[in-house]
């Protein structure tokens, strides 16, 4: 029990399973037993980098070589300032730019850092586990290795389970393997010793989705230690690269530094060579090279920048870093995954026929106005789904089960028509399920 791993599983019978994990498939674990793992394995959940202070935050916007040349641009002018009596003018204001401009890189990071924060800490999941013989419904946190986890309709899968009861159980991979089609599941034992993840069908994998179907699973991997936290645990390694104007302001800087200092050398030697006092001729050498230093160029920048990321946050797009912005601007191809990030992961009715007719039902009026063929198509389908509705207090929906029948549900709901109430009004007396060779499904109403 000291390591997890959850893809050796599927090659191995239930009883083995439920051996190796020492829990019994009737009653599941015991309280104590579940603390105990709780201890052992830590909490159910993926571990996230640690969060930047403010105060670490506002320090790296000082790293750049063009504003620790500005720094010293900064120091060197004020003793300038000092020694000629003209005070710490131009020092003060090269600092100013500096730290405003240090403000709004911080002020711009830390206001992402708090939105993903909020995004993060939504309302934890709860899900249903056999414990001590009982069905009881705890945070998902709490699931240890050797839980017994009862699926239904809508569920998430909360972590990794070997599955031992399937009831036509379908579930949504696509936080995995994109593929938005759901799956379908049995407990049976795969012979094989190397299976993709996605023909693994036997095994349920955290954060998808159960879409039809019912079933029961042993937790054989939470946390980190699941194929969802593998990947989290990849993205954690990845290193942050320069952004391609980051790197020119940077190549800038150097090649001031070393302009700067090949201006004090050169003034320097030639005012010395001509018998000039080589005080007075190394003050004059370093003021030169500080006002060759355009100071403003990094607060113009950041400034451009903001200016990118407000116009983004109004499009409801969070920038964590100013920098990314100018990368974004100058991308030309996007190597994305498709599911549930350009589209909504989300079926969508759009067309059916009826009497020979189409009907667009993005344009279609509400189902008392259609004509009496396509009402009845509307009718029929949505009495013939398993799709789960429940209507909110403020007038919204939620709805669960195969994405097909979630769709059709959907659809029905923006022409007026609810299923709750038609199936109080045609309550389902039979039906057969749907099978790959009749290729559809029948209810009796």
């Amino acid at each position: 029990m000291s390591k997890q791993q959850s893809d050796q599983y599927y090659s191995q019978p239930v009883e083995d399973v439920l051996r190796q994990f020492g829990v019994d498939l009737h009653s599941g674990l015991s309280e104590q037993a579940a603390k105990e793992r709780l201890a052992e394995h830590g909490p159910n959940r993926l571990e996230s980098t640690k969060q930047k202070s403010v105060y670490t935050i506002f320090l790296e916007q000082f790293k750049s070589s063009m504003v620790l040349i500005l720094l010293v641009a900064a120091v060197i002018s004020g003793v300038i300032g000092v020694m000629e009596g003209e005070g710490l003018v131009e020092s003060f204001v090269i600092l100013a730019i500096l730290v405003v401009n240090a403000i709004i890189g911080t002020v711009q990071e830390v206001k992402a850092q708090s939105s993903l924060e909020a995004l993060n800490k939504m309302s934890a999941p709860h899900t249903k586990v056999l414990r001590g013989g009982q069905v009881e419904e705890i945070v998902s946190t709490d699931i240890v290795p050797g839980d017994i986890v009862v699926l239904d309709t809508g569920d998430i899968i909360p972590a990794d389970l070997r599955l031992i009861e399937t009831a036509n159980l379908k579930i949504q991979e696509s936080t995995l393997t994109g593929e938005s089609v759901p799956v379908e599941k049995s407990e049976a034992l795969l012979e094989a010793r190397e299976i993709p993840l996605g023909d693994r069908d036997n095994m349920a994998f955290s954060t998808s989705t159960v879409t039809y179907g019912r079933g029961k699973g042993v937790v054989v991997a939470t946390g980190m230690h699941t194929e969802v936290g593998k990947i989290a645990h990849m993205l954690q390694n990845t290193q942050d690269t320069e952004t391609p104007m980051g790197k020119r302001l940077e190549q800038l800087g150097k090649v001031l530094g070393y302009v700067a200092l090949g201006i004090c050398a050169f003034i320097f030697l030639v005012g010395v060579l001509y018998g000039n006092n080589w005080l007075e001729v190394l003050m004059m050498a370093v003021s030169l090279a500080v006002a060759a230093i355009p100071e403003g160029l990094q607060i113009v920048s950041t400034i451009v920048l903001a200016i990118g990321v407000q116009r983004m946050v109004k499009q409801n797009a969070i920038v964590r870093t100013l920098p990314s912005v100018e990368t974004l601007g100058s991308t030309t191809v996007i190597c994305s995954d498709k599911t549930g990030t350009l589209t909504q992961n989300r079926m969508t009715v759009t067309e059916g026929w009826s009497g020979g007719n189409r009907i667009d039902f993005r344009n279609a009026p509400p189902a008392d106005e259609l004509d009496s063929d396509e009402n009845l198509l509307l009718q029929t389908a949505l009495l013939c789904t398993d799709a789960h509705l429940k209507m909110l207090a403020d007038g919204k929906h939620e709805t669960a089960g195969d994405p097909t029948e979630t769709a059709i549900v959907d659809v029905g709901l923006g022409l007026k028509m609810n299923k709750l109430a038609l199936e109080e009004q045609f309550p389902r007396v039979g039906e057969v399920p749907f099978d790959s060779e009749r290729k559809r499904m029948t209810t009796v109403n």
